[in-house]
This record gives C-alpha cells, structure tokens and sequence, in this order.
C-alpha cells in the first residue's frame, strides 16, 4: 500500500507545481502586457504633445504669413494711388539705423503684389505651415520669384486674374512643360509640399518619426518610445522657441501695418474725393501723408523680406531661429515711428 500512496503524494506535488508554475506564468504575461500598456501609453502622449505643439506654432506662423501676403498685394493699390498725383518730387531713400530701405519703384511694387496675389490664391488649399514656412523664409523674397515670365513670352506682371494665378504657379514650377519645367501642377506642389511647411519651420529632423503604434515586443518598444520620445522633446522645444519670436514679430507687423493703412486711406480721400492730383496744391500735413505712406512702404517691404529661421543642410539638425533679424526688424520699426512722432 505503501507505494500507490508515494505515487498519490508525487502526483499531487505535481500538480501543484505545475499549479504554481501557471500562476507565475500569468503574473509574468500580466506585468509584461501592464508594461507595454504603459509603453504604449507614453507613446500616445508624446504623439499628442508633437501634434498640439506643432499645431500652435505653425498656426501662428501660417497667421504671420497669410498677414504679410495680404500687406505685399496691397502694394499696387498703393502704388497706382501715387500715380495720380503729378510733379511729384523723387522720394529720398529710407534709412534706419545705417540700413537703406527699399527705394520707392512703382514696378517693383506692382509685381510684388501680383506675386503675392498669386500665392494668396493657392494657400486656400496648400497643407498645414505653407503659409508659415513661406513667411519663415521671407514673403517677399517668395513673392518676387513667383513673378517671372509666362510660357507665352508675356511678362506676368502685365496678366492679371487667373492667367496671373497659372503663370506664377508654372514659374514656380520651374517653368511651362513645353519649356522643360514642372508646369503648373508642380508649382501647385510646391506650394503644398511639407518641405515648404513643416520642412522650413523644423529643418533636417524627421518630423514623423515614427507610426502610431510601437513594436509588439516589450524591450524593443522601449527603445524605439525612447528614441521618439528625444526627438520630439527636440522639435518641441525648437517649436516652443520659434512661436513666441513669430507672435511679436506679427504684433509689429499688424501695428506698422495699421498705420500704413491708415495713412493710404487718408491719401486716397485727398486723391480720389478732393481730386487733389498736383504736388503743388498740397499743403505740408498731406505731403507729410504722401513721405510717410512712402517710408511705410518700404519699412513693410523690408520687414516681409525678414528670415524667421536658417535652412540647415544637415538631417540632424533643426533649423536656427533668426533672432537677431527679428529683434533688429522690430527695433527699426519701433524707430521709425517714434521718429516720426507717428502712432495708429
């Protein structure tokens, strides 16, 4: 009897190590799904800091941008305003703290506008930070290279309306097809393309850098939630910096502006209602109007042209963020109008 009752208690020993050794199985898969459900976890809420802080500073930047494009395409307006006015003197050169403004050029106004026109009209569509990457890179600088010659050997600035639209988009292309470029449908691209956006704002760091998911395998996860999570702690950071410079850059901008405004409204009912069109019969105070609206001009011209941040050529790098222009930019703004006694 002795023997089947050893066998019973080994049996029974068995099973209850095989019992303890399923528990131990179970608390092991347990804290290993807890792990990844909190590597997972920590992924999504990178992911999310990523996208809300992507999302506010190139919202800010595409404001910035849509701001100065729609101050460039007022220009021919402007420029057009001054024509009616006869005998009028050359206008002195601007210059602020020894840096010469643009000189006062009734054509190069009016291509910069017709430039300007012509991108506002295809930002409806163009992706997220178009408009921010083209401020970045400087407004009028874009605004002048959209302005080339049509594939029919017609100068673009004498287009207007939709024939402008097209033949600034194929410039930007590189050209018609028929003339080796990309056409329209790569200028359209252009415009679109992340490069110009998310590209110029963050620089060589690859913006998405990984999927919305981890891989399945806890160590490895780890790793590569890690990885991410130092990369997009750099670009956030690097967004965090750039928006408050692209906040009180656009602050002046929208307070030089209202003024230059202000200033064409008043030339416009001295020119258009009391049909005053001769130098001669303007009194000193409206002649002050025509210098200053003049010096705003140029002053915006030059502030549109300012580079947000540096392109870098590495891929590991985020783009540096110009803020000596800025500072200079608005200082040189601040300037002018406490020089010239001129507020809104």
């Amino acid at each position: 009897m002795a023997l089947p009752i050893i066998a019973i208690l080994a049996a029974a020993a068995a099973g209850t190590a095989g019992v303890a050794a399923g528990v131990s199985g179970v608390s092991k898969m347990s804290k290993a799904n807890d792990r990844m459900k909190n590597i997972n976890s920590r992924h999504e809420r990178n992911l999310k800091r990523q996208s809300s802080t992507f999302n506010r500073t190139t919202n800010c930047l595409d404001e910035l941008g849509k701001l100065e494009f729609d101050i460039l395409a007022s220009f021919k307006g402007f420029a057009d305003l001054i024509e009616y006015v006869q005998g009028r003197p050359e206008f002195k050169t601007l210059s602020i703290d020894g840096i010469e403004l643009p000189k006062y050029n009734h054509k190069e106004l009016e291509q910069i506008s017709i430039g300007a026109n012509a991108i506002k009209a295809t930002l409806g569509g163009a992706a997220i930070g178009t408009a921010g990457g083209l401020a970045a890179a400087g407004a009028t600088t874009a605004a002048v290279a959209a302005v080339g010659t049509a594939g029919t050997g017609v100068a673009i600035s004498t287009l207007s309306g939709a024939a402008a639209t097209n033949a600034t988009l194929a410039a930007l292309g590189g050209g018609t097809l028929a003339a080796g470029g990309g056409g329209m449908a790569l200028g359209t691209a252009v415009l679109g393309a992340s490069t110009l956006g998310v590209g110029l704002l963050v620089g060589g760091v690859i913006f998405n850098v990984v999927g919305d998911s981890v891989s399945e395998k806890a160590d490895t996860a780890e790793q590569e939630m890690l990885k991410t999570e130092i990369a997009i702690d750099k670009i956030c950071n690097y967004l965090n910096e750039l928006r408050p410079y692209a906040k009180k850059y656009k602050e002046c901008l929208e307070r030089v502006n209202a003024i230059y405004r202000k200033t064409v409204n008043e030339l416009a009912d001295i020119i258009l209602h009391q049909k005053k069109v001769e130098w001669s019969e303007f009194n000193p105070h409206e002649k002050m109007l025509m210098n200053n609206a003049v010096d705003l001009v140029a002053l915006l011209r030059y502030m549109c042209k300012v580079k947000l941040v540096e392109q870098t050529n590495s891929k590991d790098k985020t783009n540096s963020i110009c803020k000596e222009n800025v500072d200079c930019a608005i200082a040189r703004a601040n300037t002018y109008l406490e020089s010239n006694h001129i507020s809104a």
